[in-house]
C-alpha cells in the first residue's frame, strides 16, 4: 500500500505539461514581438495580393476558347485558347492524329502501373516484375504497333508526354535493377569486382547527364558496328538507364551499410546463403533506410527527361515548343509553359507526397 501510495504521488508531482493550443501557438509564433507583428502582417498581405492576382489571371480574366483567340489582345488575364487549339501536340507530339487513341491508352495504362505499384500487395519481386513488365509491354505495343492490326510508329513519329513518359518508365525498368546488380557488386568481398564497379559508377557519376545522352546518339554510331547500334533512342535510354542506375546504387549502398552487420553474421549462422541474406534481410532494410533518396532519385529522372530535347527527340518541352511556335499563339509562351509546368507539378507532387506517406508508414528516420 504504501508503494502504491509512493507511485501516486509521484505521478501527481511529474505530470506532463499541457498541451498547447492552436491559436495560442500561432501567437507565439507569429505574433510573439512588435516586429514578428509587423512582417506576419506584411506577409499576410503580400501573399493574399499574389493569390488574387492569381485567381484573376487564371481563371477570371482568362480566355478559354480557341475561337475567343482575338478577345485575348484586350484581355487581362491568362489566354487558354492556346491551349484549346494545340493541346494536341503538346500531349501527342508528332503521333498520327487518327491513331491518338493509341497514345492516350498507352498514357492511361502506364500511369496506372505506376500507381498500382505504390500498393503494398504488390511489394514482392514476381508481383512488382510482372506488373511493370506487362503493363509497359502493353504500353510499348499501343505505341509502336506491328501486331494485332495496329499499323507500326516507329518512335522517331512519337512525343509529347508520350514520349516524357516512356522515357521515364523505360529507365526505371531498366536502371532499378541494374542498381541493385551495381550496388551488391560494389560491396562485394573479391576487391577486384568491388574495386571494378566502383569505377563504373564514380566514372558515370563523374559525367553529366547531357553527356552521356549526346554521346550515346551522336557518338556511338561511329565507334560500334551497325548490327549493334539500333535506334537513337533506345541508344539513349541505354545511356539514360546506366547514369540513373549508378545514381541510384549508391543510395542502395547506404542502406546497405546501415544495415547492422550483427543480422548478416546471425543469418550465415542459421545456414542462409547469400542470396538468401541478400533478398530477405539486407536489401528490404536496405530499401527502408534509403527511401527519401530513392524517391528523390526518380523525381529528379522525371525532370530530366526534359534534356532529350537536345538530342533531337520531340517531347513534352519540345512540343510545347512547337506549340507556340507557329502563327497566332507565338505571343502565349507562358501559358503554354504553365500548362507544361502544371503537368510537371502533378507528376512531381504525387511522387514526393507518395514517398513522405511511406517515410511515415515506414517510420524512417524514427527509432
Amino acid at each position: 500500500m504504501r508503494l502504491k501510495a509512493e507511485l501516486v504521488e509521484s505521478q501527481k508531482t511529474y505530470q506532463s505539461p499541457p498541451v498547447e493550443s492552436t491559436v495560442n501557438k500561432l501567437r507565439r509564433r507569429l505574433f510573439n514581438s512588435p516586429l514578428d507583428t509587423v512582417i506576419t502582417i506584411t506577409s499576410g498581405f503580400l501573399i493574399a495580393y499574389l493569390i488574387a492576382n492569381a485567381i484573376d489571371w487564371i481563371f477570371l480574366s482568362s480566355i478559354w476558347s480557341a475561337e475567343d483567340e482575338p478577345l485575348c489582345r484586350e484581355a487581362t488575364g491568362a489566354c487558354w485558347s492556346v491551349i484549346d487549339a494545340r493541346h494536341r501536340i503538346i500531349i501527342f507530339g508528332l503521333f498520327p492524329y487518327d491513331e491518338h487513341w493509341r497514345s492516350t491508352l498507352a498514357c492511361i495504362i502506364m500511369i496506372g502501373t505506376i500507381v498500382a505499384s505504390c500498393f503494398s500487395w504488390f511489394w514482392t519481386t514476381v508481383r512488382l516484375g510482372l506488373l511493370w513488365i506487362i503493363g509497359f509491354g502493353i504500353f510499348y505495343v499501343l505505341m509502336h504497333g506491328g501486331i494485332f492490326g495496329l499499323s507500326v510508329i516507329t518512335p522517331e513519329r512519337w512525343g509529347g508526354l508520350a514520349l516524357t513518359i516512356f522515357i521515364f518508365a523505360s529507365v526505371s525498368i531498366i536502371g532499378m535493377p541494374l542498381s541493385v546488380v551495381l550496388a551488391l557488386g560494389r560491396r562485394a568481398k573479391l576487391p577486384v569486382i568491388a574495386r571494378m564497379v566502383g569505377l563504373f559508377i564514380d566514372f558515370f557519376r563523374s559525367l553529366p547527364l547531357l553527356t552521356i545522352l549526346f554521346t550515346t546518339a551522336v557518338i556511338t554510331p561511329f565507334v560500334l558496328p551497325g548490327w549493334l547500334l539500333g535506334d537513337k533512342l533506345y541508344r539513349v535510354i541505354a545511356g539514360f538507364a546506366i547514369f540513373f542506375a549508378c545514381y541510384q546504387a549508391e543510395n542502395i549502398r547506404a542502406g546497405l551499410q546501415a544495415t547492422p552487420s550483427g543480422q548478416d553474421e546471425a543469418a550465415l549462422t542459421l545456414g542462409l546463403n547469400y542470396w538468401q541474406r541478400v533478398s530477405r534481410i539486407q536489401l528490404p532494410q536496405a530499401f527502408r533506410y534509403s527511401l527519401p533518396a530513392i524517391v528523390n532519385q526518380f523525381v529528379i529522372t522525371f525532370k530530366e527527361t526534359s534534356i532529350v530535347t537536345i538530342v533531337g527527340f520531340f517531347e513534352i518541352l519540345a512540343s510545347g515548343a512547337a506549340a507556340y511556335g507557329t502563327g497566332q499563339w507565338t505571343v502565349h509562351y507562358v501559358e503554354v509553359y504553365a500548362f507544361i509546368g502544371f503537368i510537371y507539378f502533378m507528376f512531381v507532387f504525387s511522387l514526393s507526397r507518395y514517398g513522405a506517406y511511406l517515410e511515415k508508414k515506414l517510420r524512417v528516420g524514427h527509432v
